[in-house]
Parts: C-alpha cells; structure tokens; sequence
C-alpha cells in the first residue's frame, strides 16, 4: 500500500488527475468518432504478432495523449504502448492508448484509454476511458475509485454460484492453462466472459459488474490504471511488482474480497509466472 502524500502532493496528484481525465475522454471520443467514419479500411492495420494488431488511431492516440501530458507537466516521464519511452523522473506516465485494439478493428465497444500515473515507486493515479459506456473512471491512490465522479465500489457476492468472472487469454502463455483454468471456475459454479481488454475487465470488477479479472500474462500498459482503480474501489489486487512489470509483465488477479479466499487457486497458478504482491 503506497504512503499517503502531503497535502501538497495530493494537490498535484489531483492537478495529473484532472488533465489526465480530460485528455483520455478526447482521445477516448475521437477514436471512437474515427472508427464510425472511416469504417475499416481507414484504420490502416498492420499485424505486430499474431491476432496482435496496431492502427493508425493507436499511433495517433498516443501522440495525442503524449503531447498533452507532455505541455501540462514537462517533467514527467511517459511510456506508452506504440512508441516506448522511459520510466524515468520523478513522476512518469504509463499508456496504453487504445487496449483491446482488435475490439476496436471489429467495431466492439469493448476497449479502452488507459493512463496510470507512477512516482516514488508506486501507482498514484489510474485514468480508463471506457468505450462502451463513454465513461471514464478514475482514482488516486487512497482516495478511493470514480465513475465519471461517483464513487464506486465492488461487489459483495458471497457465493460463486452467484459470481461473474472475467477473463484475459495472452499467447505467451500455455492455452491448455487457459482451458484449466475455466474448468475449475466452472466446477466451482463461476460463470465467466472473456472481453478483449485488461482495462475494462479491471474497471467492471472495480464497479461491481464482475467479481474476477484474472488473466496469466499482461504488459504494463494493459493494466496499471485499471489495477489501481479496482484496487481502490475495494478489489483485492495481485500484481508482479513494478520493475517486473516493467521488464517482463506478468499475472494479474482482481476480485472481490468475499471471493478471494476461495479464488487462492489463481495464485498459486500465477506463481508459475512470476511472484505476486498484493496491492
């Protein structure tokens, strides 16, 4: 759990939070204005792996979201998913401009604007745009979660027979791990969903529409923001830790804490991938 901030500090962590609220609703809006007016041949949509694609409004988001942060706060760092960059200064940015990029080529509304906030070690704000919904969420570490301003909170679903969990599949991991995995949710009487982005799986648990995100293997980017919102809006978080994340990524588990006693399976899995810290 990060230290709490002089008030001070609180007042610039509220001054990055404001801008970089702002700034994911007008890219988040302009994606998706793109998307409905150039349909699928002006994205211009090139493969970086397999079904792992980029667009030219990925390229332009992060330009976007980078000269924007960059004016409003010139000593910051920024690392974004395109185009690299440095966690480095006091203070740094971790983006990923549109998470759930195949979502967005199809024309799903599943995907998001993702933008976390890092200094002194620690996620200090965590900004999605929510595509679907038009909505942005948002928290300051230790100050509790928001949806477009209105607290939020997780859900208290006690029984798994009741449960929904969300689930994240990488190719850097083992599909049969996968398969067991929604196996043993399923003989626990869990019922699941796989949405595209760790973004918005992370954002639906922190507001009580799901009670899991788990997926074995994310970057940075996919699930910085999204992990600290949860987080604050009551969500038992398990994530690698930053300088992991950073260099390898990694396993993250998001769930309700009526759940998470008996979804310790899930780390035990993950600890294959890597060790995991409760945030």
């Amino acid at each position: 759990m990060p230290e709490l901030l002089a008030e001070d500090g609180i007042g610039d962590l509220q001054r990055h939070l404001v801008c970089a609220q702002d700034v994911a609703r007008t890219v988040g809006r302009y994606a998706l204005t793109f998307r409905e007016s150039s349909g699928l041949d002006g994205l211009h949509v090139t493969a970086k792996g397999v079904q792992d694609f980029v667009t030219l409004v990925d390229r332009r988001a992060e330009e976007a979201i980078r000269d924007s942060l960059g004016k409003a706060f010139p000593e910051d760092g920024f690392l974004g998913e395109e185009f690299g960059g440095a966690a480095s200064g006091n203070g740094y940015w971790v983006v990923d401009p549109i998470d759930g990029t195949s979502n967005y080529i199809r024309g799903l509304r599943h995907w998001g604007v993702s933008i976390a906030y890092v200094a002194g070690g620690a996620i200090r704000i965590g900004v999605v745009f929510d595509a679907a919904n038009d909505r942005v969420y948002s928290a300051i570490a230790d100050r509790g979660a928001f949806r477009d301003g209105i607290p939020i909170r997780v859900s208290q679903v006690r029984e798994p027979t009741e449960a929904l969990s969300i689930l994240g599949y990488s190719r850097r991991t083992d599909f049969g791990d996968y398969q067991a995995t929604t196996r043993r949710l399923h003989e626990m009487g869990i019922d699941y969903r796989r949405i595209g982005s760790a973004a918005v799986g992370l954002v639906r648990v922190a507001d009580g529409i799901a009670d899991l995100y788990y997926e074995r293997h994310v970057n940075i980017w996919d699930v910085l923001a999204g992990a600290l919102i949860a987080r604050e809006a009551g969500a038992v978080v398990q994530l690698p830790c930053l300088p992991e994340l950073l260099t390898r990524g990694g396993p993250v588990i998001a769930s309700t804490p009526c759940l998470a006693k008996q979804l310790a399976f899930l780390r035990e899995e993950a600890a294959a991938e890597c060790q995991l810290l409760e945030w």
